[in-house]
C-alpha cells in the first residue's frame, strides 16, 4: 500500500521567533511522518504582515518572517516539501500576488500536490486559498483555540474559517459535553489531544547549582494573541486576567517563578506587580525563539507553572497547552490551571492541576516535596495521553485514513 500523502497546513512564518509555536505545527508533522505518511506542509501570509528582525515593515522576499520559514522548515527536512505562499506586496518588491519566492514548493506543484493528496491537516483553518483548498478531496480542521474558534463562527466573525472541511477536530474535550459552554457552531466536534513526539523531548534530569532552589518556569505572552471575545452574555478574558489571580504563588513557595513572557515595557503597573511579587522575567525570544533553544529552556527549568487564557478556564473547554505537553515528555512536571482537563486526565502526580491560589501553592509544595515521584509521573503521563504515534493513529483513523 502506497504512503498516505498529508499536507499539514499552519502559521509558521506568520509566528517568527518563536520556537514554541513552531513545535506545534512540527509535531503534527514529525508525528505523522512516523506513522509512514509523506507529509507537506504550506502556509499563507500576508505582505502587510511581514517585518524585518526590528519588527519594522518590510517587503516579503527580505523579510525576518520568510527567513525563519526557511530556516525551521531546512533545519528539519522540509525545504523540499514546503510552500510559503504569500498575497499582496509593496513597492520594489517583484513577486507578484499569491507566488512563492524562494526555496519553496511553487503554486503549481503545491495545487499538484492537493489534487494527489489523502488528506489536509488544515490547523486553525490556516489554508484559506480557495483554489488550493477545494483541490483537496478529504479536509480536517484541528481547532487549537477552543471557543475563540466556535464563538469567532456564531458571532460571524471571519477569523475562523470553518466552512469546507470534513471532519473537525478540537484540542477542547470539553466541547460538546454538558459541562462545557462553549457553542458547538453547528459542527461535531471530535477531541484529539495536542501530539508530542516522544523522542523528540526525551526524559532528562534538570541540572542545578548546587544550592539552587528549584525553578518553575513558562513561555507565555501577557495579553496572548486575540482580544476578548464579548457575546450577547458574557465577555471572556485573557490570560493577563488569570495570571493575576495567582501572582503571589512566586511569594509563598520555596522555589524560584520564572516567565520567558512577552509583555510591552508600556505595562509597568504590571510589570511592577510581577517584580513585587517575586518574579523573575526573561525575553522570550532570547531563550526560546528558535525550536532548538524553546527545547533547552524546557530541559534547562524543573517544572512548569502556568495560568491558562479565561477563554479556556470560563467555558470549561477542556484545553490542554502543547507547551505542557513538552514540559511532561521532558520528565518536568507541570503545575497549571485547570481548564476541565482533570477530567480526563490522571493529575496529582507529574501533572498537578489548580483552580485557586491555595491550590497553586499546595502543587508547587507537593512538586518540591517528591519532586522525583513527579518528575517520573510527568513523562509517564506524556507516554500514555499525548504520545503522538497513538493520537495521531487515531486521528487517521477518524479521518477515514
Amino acid at each position: 500500500m502506497a504512503e498516505p500523502v498529508v499536507v499539514v497546513a499552519g502559521a509558521l512564518a506568520n509566528k517568527p521567533a518563536n520556537g514554541g509555536e513552531a513545535w506545534v505545527r512540527l509535531s503534527w508533522i514529525r508525528g505523522l511522518q512516523r506513522l509512514g505518511c509523506r507529509v507537506f506542509f504550506v502556509e499563507e501570509i500576508d505582505e502587510a504582515v511581514c517585518t524585518d528582525a526590528q519588527r519594522r515593515p518590510a517587503p516579503f522576499a527580505t523579510s525576518a518572517n520568510r527567513a525563519w520559514f526557511d530556516d525551521v522548515t531546512r533545519s528539519f527536512g522540509l525545504a523540499g516539501r514546503s510552500g510559503l505562499l504569500y498575497h499582496g506586496r509593496r513597492g520594489g518588491d517583484a513577486a507578484a500576488d499569491g507566488e512563492i519566492a524562494g526555496e519553496g514548493l511553487s503554486r503549481a506543484a503545491l495545487a499538484e500536490i492537493a489534487g494527489g493528496a489523502d488528506l489536509l491537516v488544515n490547523i486553525s483553518g490556516h489554508l484559506a486559498d480557495p483554489g488550493l483548498l477545494g483541490a483537496f478531496r478529504r479536509k480536517a480542521y484541528v481547532d487549537i483555540d477552543p471557543g475563540f474558534t466556535q464563538f469567532w463562527h456564531t458571532t460571524g466573525n471571519g477569523g475562523a474559517r470553518l466552512d469546507g472541511h470534513d471532519r473537525y477536530f478540537t484540542i477542547g474535550e470539553g466541547i460538546g459535553t454538558a459541562a462545557c459552554t462553549v457553542p458547538g457552531a453547528g459542527f461535531e466536534w471530535i477531541p484529539v489531544r495536542p501530539p508530542v513526539v516522544l523522542e523528540d523531548w526525551p526524559a532528562s534530569q534538570p541540572v542545578a547549582a548546587l544550592g539552587e532552589p528549584r525553578r518553575f518556569t513558562t513561555v507565555a505572552t501577557w495579553r496572548g494573541p486575540y482580544g476578548p471575545v464579548e457575546t450577547d452574555r458574557r465577555r471572556f478574558g485573557l490570560k493577563v486576567h488569570e495570571f493575576r489571580r495567582f501572582i503571589g504563588v512566586a511569594g509563598l513557595v520555596p522555589a524560584t517563578f520564572e516567565a520567558a513572557l512577552a509583555i510591552h515595557p508600556d505595562e509597568v503597573p504590571d510589570l511592577d506587580l510581577l517584580h513585587d511579587h517575586g518574579w523573575r522575567l526573561t525575553d522570550p525570544v532570547s531563550v526560546a525563539g528558535t525550536p532548538a533553544a524553546f527545547g533547552d529552556y524546557v530541559r534547562s527549568s524543573d517544572a512548569e507553572f502556568s495560568a491558562a487564557q479565561g477563554m479556556y478556564v470560563e467555558t470549561n473547554s477542556g484545553w490542554f497547552s502543547d507547551r505542557t505537553t513538552r514540559y511532561l515528555a521532558s520528565g518536568r512536571p507541570a503545575l497549571v490551571q485547570d481548564t476541565g482537563f482533570s477530567a480526563r486526565l490522571p493529575t496529582g502526580k507529574g501533572l498537578v492541576a489548580f483552580s485557586t491560589l491555595d491550590e497553586a501553592v499546595d502543587g508547587a509544595r507537593s512538586i518540591l516535596a517528591d519532586y522525583t515521584v513527579h518528575a517520573a509521573a510527568a513523562r509517564a503521563v506524556a507516554e500514555s495521553c499525548f504520545d503522538s504515534d497513538t493520537v495521531l493513529a487515531r486521528f487517521l483513523e477518524q479521518c477515514g485514513l
